[in-house]
């Protein structure tokens, strides 16, 4: 945890400019007094969510509950990437370290989508829950000293959403497609806006890469290996910015 991330439910009274909130659940808790080792009188980096950045300093510590003060909430987030990130929807055991990536590389808007390789059973997880999808965005929040939570989108039919929304989706941005058979490589450095589909394992069929490129996309690839999901989108997302 490299931001203590705090919540409306934790700011409990304003004095000034100065905020105090209190620190209840067991993982931030244990995060503070264990791993940082935090004791009354020390600060600490926080953030509430979607607001500013500065310091918590600790007022009041029990063995259930941190008192915190907040201060110099001058600072904000990172700068997000200009990226709309469309990714089929892969296995479920991955979902979490992909959510956790995405919200610490500065990812604000990600479409899950249902593809042919895509089985049915996957939207069933109850990683899909909104609770669940949450809990992972913020870990990955903290670890990039970001309070500005991304929004998930679930897309469970295709084509509807490719020929119906996609183009607004779009708008004036650069789109472009993962295809590891297309000979066209991936741009670098881009300073534009980037729509990004990515396909679940085993990519997108023919019939799907089709579709996307008559509605703007443009196939590009990292070369000649083949990597796992998890793996490609930090690589590609590094490419690009």
């Amino acid at each position: 945890m490299n931001l203590v991330l705090l919540t409306e439910q934790d700011l409990e009274s304003s004095h000034g400019n100065l905020w105090r909130a209190r620190i209840r659940d067991v993982r931030r808790y244990s995060h503070i007094t264990r791993i940082h080792g935090a004791k009354v009188g020390d600060s600490l980096k926080a953030g509430i969510l979607n607001g500013p950045i500065g310091q918590a300093q600790i007022l009041q510590l029990t063995d259930q509950e941190i008192l915190v003060e907040l201060n110099n909430l001058e600072l904000v987030s990172p700068p997000a990437l200009p990226l709309t990130l469309m990714l089929g929807l892969p296995r479920p055991k991955m979902l979490k370290r992909i959510f956790q990536t995405i919200a610490t590389l500065g990812v604000k808007q990600l479409y899950l989508i249902n593809s042919y390789r895509v089985e049915k059973s996957y939207w069933q997880t109850p990683f899909l829950q909104d609770d669940a999808i949450h809990e992972q965005l913020i870990l990955g929040l903290e670890q990039g000293c970001d309070t500005q939570l991304p929004e998930v989108h679930l897309i469970k039919r295709f084509k509807p959403f490719v020929e119906d929304h996609l183009p607004d989706l779009i708008g004036h941005s650069r789109a472009l497609v993962a295809h590891p058979y297309t000979e066209a490589p991936c741009p670098r450095e881009l300073n534009k806006p980037v729509t990004l589909a990515v396909g679940p394992e085993g990519g997108f069929i023919p019939y799907e890469v089709d579709m996307l490129v008559r509605n703007g996309f443009t196939p590009i690839t990292l070369g000649q290996r083949i990597l796992r999901v998890e793996t490609a989108i930090p690589f590609l997302l590094s490419r690009l910015f």
